[in-house]
């Protein structure tokens, strides 16, 4: 298959919490969901409730700093697993001291040799 990304992904441990903007009811729910990939424009996740397409959220994301990031997210796509759900998503509004974050790492990632 062709890679038509722009930017490399980056393989990142660990997890974000997020919970649906817009809901007046006060019924905020939060999903624990596990980063597969991310780079400076978007990440992709696993998790177990269902999500909808073109949705924004709102969530936390750990990088590899430690540092919390609060940024928007916006689902771009969806694929139903065994045990739950695979999405990939577009950053809205990101500033840009926290892209630059991202893009650093990406950066000092490509400097690394990999074992293949």
């Amino acid at each position: 298959m062709e890679e038509r990304r722009r930017v490399r992904r980056l393989d990142l441990t660990g997890s974000i919490i997020i919970k649906a903007l817009g809901d007046d009811t006060g019924g905020e729910e939060e999903a624990q969901i596990t980063v597969t990939d991310c780079s400076r424009f978007g990440i992709g996740f696993l998790c177990d409730k269902q999500l909808m397409i073109g949705d924004i959220y709102e969530a936390s994301l750990t990088i590899w700093t430690k540092e919390t990031l609060v940024v928007f997210l916006q689902i771009v796509r969806s694929e139903k697993l065994e045990e739950g759900y695979k999405y990939g998503c577009i950053f809205i509004g990101m500033p840009d001291t926290d892209r630059k974050r991202i893009e650093v790492y990406e950066t000092v990632e490509m400097l690394i040799p990999q074992n293949e």
